[in-house]
C-alpha cells in the first residue's frame, strides 16, 4: 500500500508563502497582543486576514467553489503546520478551530440554501461560527452518548432546551451548529441532530465567558443556554436523528488539523531551544554541547518528526476515503502528547527566559495543555485504540 511523502510543488509554494507570512506579519501582532485574543478584537482578526488574502495564502482548506484554495488533508497537513508556528497564523488564514471544521461540515452536508446563507460568509472570513456540543456534567462530554440538550418538534419547526459550555468562539459568532436530542435519552447510541441557529435568536444567549487556562482562540469558550429557541424546520442541518453520523464527519479531520496547527507551535518551541542552546554558555561550553540536553533537543526532534508521521499517514486516510478512525484516534493522542513534551523540554532548556515573559515559552506551554482534552482527551481516544486493535485481533482470529 504506497503512501507518498513527497510534497506538491503547488503546496510547496503555499507552505514557503505562509511561512514568511507568519515571521513578518503574523508574529508581530502576536507579541503586540501578547497571544491574547479570547476578548475577540475584531479589528485585528480583520486587519490579519485581509493580509492573509494578499499573501495568497487564504482559506487553503475551503473549496474553489467558496473562494479558497482547495488543499486536501495531506496539503493542509504543511500549510497548517506552517501557519500554527503563531498562535495567530491559523486566525489569520482563517482555518482556526473551530470555524475550519465547521466550514468542512457545511461543505459537505449543507443544503446549497444553507451553503449561501452560512458556509460562504465564513468561508471569506465575513462571519465567524461555533460548534455547541459540549455540556456541563452530567451532559455530553468525551461520551457525546451522554447529550441532554432536546429539540421538540413544533409547528413549523424546532424548539430547543438545553445548555452548553465550553463552546468555543462563541462570543462575537454569526451562528451556531447545535446538537440536541430529537429521539431516546442520555446514554442512546443515536437520536442527535445538527440545528444551525443564528446568534440573533432570542432564544439562544451567552450565559458567561469561562476564564481558561489557554487565551489564544479568538472569541474564547462561553456558556450558552437555550431556552425555548425556535428554529424552523430548514435549520435542521443534514437528516433529523443523523447528528451523530455528522459529527464524525466534522471531528475526524478536525481532530487531524488540530494536530497541525499545534505542531507548528511545536516546531516553534524548538527552534527557540535550538537558538538558546547554541546562545547560552554554562560550565566553560554552550549548552548544545552538554549531553543532557542534546538529549532534551534529540527527543524533541524525534517527537516532532514522528508525530508529522502519524499525521501525514491518518490523513493520506481520509484522503483515500479509507475508514481511519484507529489513525486519527492515535495520531491525536500521540500528537497532543509529543507537542507537550516538546514545549515542556523547550521551556526546561531556557530555564529562567523559558518562564519569563521575555520568550513567548511560557504563554505557548498554556496554550498547548489543553490539546490533550480538546477533541477526546487521551484516556478515551486510547480506550477506542485498544477496542478496535482487539476487535481486529479477534477477527484475524475468526471469533467474536
Amino acid at each position: 500500500m504506497p503512501i507518498g511523502f513527497e510534497i506538491d510543488e503547488r503546496v510547496a509554494g503555499i507552505a514557503r508563502h505562509t511561512t514568511e507570512f507568519v515571521r513578518e506579519v503574523v508574529i508581530p501582532e502576536e507579541q503586540a497582543c501578547d497571544g491574547n485574543v479570547h476578548a475577540g478584537p475584531e479589528p485585528l482578526r480583520r486587519r490579519l486576514q485581509d493580509a492573509a488574502r494578499e499573501a495568497g495564502v487564504f482559506a487553503p482548506h475551503v473549496g474553489a467553489e467558496w473562494g479558497g484554495l482547495g488543499l486536501d488533508l495531506c496539503g493542509q497537513a504543511v500549510v497548517f503546520e506552517a501557519a500554527g508556528y503563531s498562535l495567530l497564523g491559523p486566525l489569520a488564514l482563517n482555518c482556526a478551530a473551530p470555524d475550519e471544521g465547521n466550514t468542512h461540515l457545511l461543505e459537505v452536508v449543507a443544503t446549497e440554501e444553507q451553503k449561501e446563507r452560512y458556509l460562504r460568509p465564513l468561508a471569506a472570513g465575513e462571519a465567524r461560527s461555533c460548534f455547541a456540543m459540549t455540556e456541563p456534567a452530567p451532559g455530553a462530554g468525551s461520551d457525546p452518548r451522554a447529550l441532554t440538550t432536546t429539540a421538540t418538534k413544533i409547528d413549523g419547526g424546532w424548539r430547543l432546551d438545553g445548555r452548553k459550555w465550553f463552546i468555543s468562539g462563541a462570543d462575537g459568532a454569526a451562528f451556531a451548529i447545535c446538537m440536541a436530542r430529537t429521539s431516546g435519552g442520555p446514554g442512546d447510541p443515536g437520536g442527535a441532530t445538527m440545528f444551525l441557529v443564528a446568534a440573533d435568536n432570542p432564544g439562544m444567549k451567552i450565559v458567561r465567558n469561562i476564564d481558561t487556562l489557554d487565551q489564544g482562540l479568538f472569541g474564547g469558550h462561553s456558556e450558552i443556554a437555550f431556552e425555548g429557541c425556535e428554529v424552523a424546520d430548514d435549520a435542521v442541518l443534514g437528516e433529523v436523528d443523523e447528528g451523530f453520523a455528522y459529527a464524525q464527519v466534522r471531528l475526524g479531520p478536525a481532530r487531524m488539523t488540530h494536530c497541525m496547527r499545534w505542531l507548528g507551535v511545536a516546531r516553534r518551541a524548538q527552534d527557540i531551544a535550538l537558538e538558546r542552546a547554541a546562545d547560552r554558555s554554562a560550565f566553560g561550553k554552550p549548552l548544545a554541547e552538554l549531553g543532557m540536553v542534546q538529549q532534551l533537543l534529540a527527543d524533541s526532534e524525534i517527537d516532532i518528526e514522528t508525530s508529522r508521521a502519524v499525521l501525514w499517514r491518518a490523513c493520506w486516510e481520509l484522503d483515500q476515503g479509507r475508514p481511519a478512525a484507529q489513525h486519527t484516534s492515535i495520531a491525536k493522542t500521540y500528537v497532543s502528547e509529543a507537542v507537550n513534551r516538546v514545549v515542556d523540554r523547550a521551556v526546561q532548556i531556557c530555564g529562567a527566559l523559558g518562564i519569563s515573559g521575555d520568550a513567548p515559552l511560557s504563554r505557548l506551554y498554556r496554550e498547548v495543555r489543553p490539546f490533550r482534552i480538546y477533541d477526546g482527551p487521551s484516556e478515551t481516544h486510547r480506550w477506542a485504540i485498544a477496542k478496535r486493535a482487539v476487535r481486529a485481533a479477534r477477527e484475524r482470529r475468526g471469533t467474536r
